[in-house]
């Protein structure tokens, strides 16, 4: 049976519009998804946090049901309260981050000390 992921592969070799959208999703899913983990872990209810905010409940429920998406003003309200942050990069950086953390991970499950030469390409990465 194949798996999601090699379902999404399938999906972007042969159709990028799907492609793209799946990506839109996924990226969405992952802002939302950190907004409900850290709405949890400050122990906050749906109607706490629009409060904080100064937005309607419902505003809130929507979001975090995928009935809505968050425009950029109300994110970075929620956000905020949240004492989350929003970070941009170009898609090259994100690439060689992720490259450089799947070796160190590579390295350590297979028993290697980190190489400070990967933690300084990392740092690299980073600040560029």
């Amino acid at each position: 049976m194949a798996t999601w992921n090699d379902c999404k592969n399938h999906i972007r070799e042969t159709n990028p519009v799907i492609s793209s959208d799946i990506d839109e999703v996924e990226a969405l899913s992952k802002i939302v998804g950190a907004m409900i983990e850290q709405r949890h872990k400050l122990g906050l209810s749906q109607r706490e946090l629009a409060d904080l905010c100064g937005i309607p409940h419902s505003s809130v429920a929507r979001i975090e049901s995928g009935k809505s998406s968050p425009n950029i003003s109300t994110l970075l309200k929620i956000y905020s309260q949240l004492e989350l942050s929003i970070a941009v990069y170009p898609k090259s950086t994100l690439s060689e981050l992720q490259n450089e953390i799947s070796k160190l991970k590579t390295n350590i499950k297979n028993g290697k000390q980190p190489v400070y030469d990967n933690l300084d390409s990392l740092f690299e990465a980073l600040e560029k």
